[in-house]
């Protein structure tokens, strides 16, 4: 990519893209353009094809999507699968029309089989049943995996899939309903801390194992593998490392500092038993994770209390 091309972030106030935002900024890439949700409904096929008459972007970061942990998989099924569908399906057939020069997909770690050989290869997609509990927003990644692929055959496209584990960093969802583990962990301890209480309920059993990666790591892969890689075949962006639900749930207990005791929900669903990428391919290009979990969650802390937490307090303080 030229520093002065123009480079779509579609997504760019997510987690994801706003990292992106901030890495191609610091390596100095001048051109970039976005819009927000409510500048450009991404779900809307004749919105898309407008903006990029007027833009036509050379480049396409394509990491806008509706994400969200157990519950909120569990609650809108329907959503995650209508959502992520038109979304992709739009930006992907514009960015073809409009001769995108290259266009980098966001997939997530999901789109394994729940019970896939650990840690996950690249070649294991669709040898098995999914995980039921976020099935719609899996079946939604496969899809758009499956149309760059298409693309690609058919048009001659370079549009290139990428496979990240758990995310966490700045600009998360720390909203108790819709967040993925480790942003509601963060929340419900710093809230517990806060209120004195005597305890915190974590959902399942604490015995699932995941992988944690700071979104700034993926945002430098994702410029990496722009400038770098090819290849139709999906590639996995991942640490390499995992722990259990409940060695991160006491790993954040200590960094909050809240002294209070934790309590497991054996009632609610552990999700996936395992998730670990093999993120050998991706090490093999020269590329590897650079934020240690320990590291990375400090930071994320503090960015809760200076942009999150506060803004919380303010608004009970306006309904007591």
């Amino acid at each position: 990519m030229d520093k002065h091309s123009k480079i779509y972030i579609a997504g760019h106030r997510g987690l994801v893209g706003s990292a992106i935002k901030r890495r191609l900024e610091q390596l100095g890439y001048t051109n970039l353009v976005y819009r927000s949700s409510k500048e450009l409904e991404l779900r809307n096929q004749k919105a898309v094809e407008e903006f990029f008459c007027a833009e036509k972007p050379a480049y396409v970061f394509l990491v806008a999507a509706k994400v969200g942990g157990i519950l909120a998989n569990n609650t809108y099924p329907a959503e995650f699968i209508y959502d992520n569908l038109s979304i992709q399906t739009n930006v992907i057939h514009t960015s073809y029309l409009h001769s995108v020069k290259k266009l980098l997909f966001l997939g997530s770690s999901c789109i394994y089989p729940k019970l896939t050989p650990q840690p996950m290869k690249e070649e294991y997609l669709l040898s098995g049943k999914l995980e039921p509990t976020n099935e719609p927003y899996a079946i939604a990644k496969i899809a758009g995996i499956k149309m760059c692929q298409a693309y690609n055959r058919q048009y001659g496209t370079n549009f290139i899939s990428v496979m990240p584990t758990n995310l966490y960093g700045p600009n998360d969802n720390f909203d108790l309903e819709n967040s993925h583990v480790l942003p509601a962990l963060i929340r419900k301890f710093h809230e517990a801390k806060t209120k004195i209480q005597p305890a915190v309920t974590v959902w399942g059993t604490g015995t699932p194992k995941r992988e944690f990666l700071h979104v700034d790591d993926l945002a430098d892969a994702c410029v990496f593998l722009m400038e770098h890689y090819q290849d139709s075949e999906i590639i996995n962006i991942g640490t390499g490392q995992d722990l259990t639900i409940k060695e991160l749930a006491e790993l954040v207990k200590a960094k909050v500092g809240y002294q209070g005791e934790i309590v497991y929900d054996n009632t609610k669903p552990d999700g996936t038993p395992k998730k670990l990428l093999d993120v050998s391919k991706l090490k093999s290009m020269g590329w590897q994770a650079q934020i240690p979990l320990k590291e990375g969650l400090v930071g994320t802390y503090e960015w809760y209390q200076k942009n999150v937490s506060r803004n919380l307090q303010q608004i009970q303080d306006v309904y007591q």
